[in-house]
Parts: structure tokens; sequence; C-alpha cells
């Protein structure tokens, strides 16, 4: 072996190592970041900040509905000898009968022979329920709103009771009475407004009444 061959074997072995040595330092302090699979596939990274969903928009209320549904609604006073005296919301359509139930019932002083328990109610109106031997107060009762339309029984005024009388608005037991005497004594009504020539009803409970009686 020459001298030359010798060197080279040598430098061969201390170079070999030294090479080895110094990828194997690129490798473990200079690592490749991470590759991002879901990066490749939609050019985001997951470590990327998420973009803000957008605000869900509240759902407006059917307005429409819950208009109906208060327009529909009406506020009763039901006073006298029921359990639970008071305000209470009920629906058009409902009966006097209606209200009564939901104030509880009559009590076992009441007096019901002059009540129509068919009577449709209003806004407003006044429910009151004697006491046996009591004088019921008269109520300014408020006038049906609308034009009628054959869905309210009308009184007839030749052939009505006291009793009939006292379901029409501002007709207490006095006026009630006042208009059996006059038509028994001067004949039967020809006209509705003939109603104003018994003493204590004016153009003002005339008004009130005209939507609820008729001459048939």
């Amino acid at each position: 072996m020459n001298i030359r061959s010798f060197l080279t074997e040598k430098w061969r072995k201390l170079i070999i190592p030294i090479a080895a040595i110094a990828v194997l330092s690129i490798v473990l302090f200079f690592p490749r970041e991470p590759s991002d699979p879901l990066s490749e596939e939609h050019g985001q990274s997951l470590f990327e900040p998420i973009e803000t969903l957008p605000d869900i928009q509240e759902v407006e209320a059917p307005v429409e509905l819950v208009a109906e549904a208060v327009s529909a609604a009406i506020l009763v006073d039901v006073k006298g000898a029921v359990k639970h005296p008071g305000l209470y919301s009920m629906r058009e359509g409902d009966r006097l009968l209606d209200a009564v139930d939901q104030a509880g019932g009559y009590t076992e002083q009441a007096d019901t022979r002059l009540l129509n328990h068919a009577q449709r109610l209003t806004d407003e109106a006044v429910v009151y329920v004697p006491i046996v031997g009591e004088q019921p107060p008269t109520f300014e009762q408020p006038v049906a709103s609308g034009s009628t339309d054959g869905a309210t029984t009308k009184v007839n005024i030749n052939s009505a009771s006291e009793s009939d009388f006292q379901t029409l608005p501002g007709i207490g037991p006095s006026k009630a009475m006042a208009i059996v005497q006059y038509r028994e004594e001067h004949g039967a009504f020809l006209q509705l407004d003939d109603l104003k020539s018994v003493s204590g009803i004016g153009d003002k409970t005339f008004e009130k009444l005209e939507l609820f009686i008729t001459l048939n």
C-alpha cells in the first residue's frame, strides 16, 4: 500500500461519520413543519382561526295571529252572589253563564230567576247576580260594536216581559216596568222610536237600545 492510498482511506473513514452526524443534526434540530392534510385539500390550515359564523336571524312572531288573539279577548266584570267576584277575560261569543262559571259559580243566596244565561257578553259588560230578595242595581251596559247581523237575539218590544227588557243595555227593573205599563195603556208600539215616549227613556238611552230591539 502506498502512502496516497493510505491517506485516502484514512480520510474516507473520517469524513463519512462526520457527514452522517451532520445530516442527523439537521434532521433533529431543524424539523420540517407538520403537514396539514386539510390545508392541502381545502387550502386552509386547522391552526388558522375559523371564520365567525353569520348571526342567526330571529324569527319574527306572526303579528297577525297575535293581533287576532288580542282582539278576540273581552273583559267582563262579574259582581254579586258569585263565589269569586272580579274581572275576567272572556272571548267574543261567550255567554253570561260562561262568565258565572269563571267566577266560581253561584253562591247559595243567588237569585237567578231574572238572569238571561244565554245573553252574549260584550267588552266592558257587567254581570250582576243578586241575592234573594235584593233589588239589583242598574249598570250602564256597553253597546256591542258593529252592525247587527242576526247573530244577536233581539228583544221584541211588543211582546217582551219585564225580565226580557232588563237584558237590554241601560234598562233596569224600573224602566222595564215603565215600558210594559206604557204598552198596556197605549197599545202596541208602531215604530221603534216610540219607546222614547216612555218616561225615563231619552235619546241617549234609545241609541243604546236600537241595535237590540225589534217590532217583529
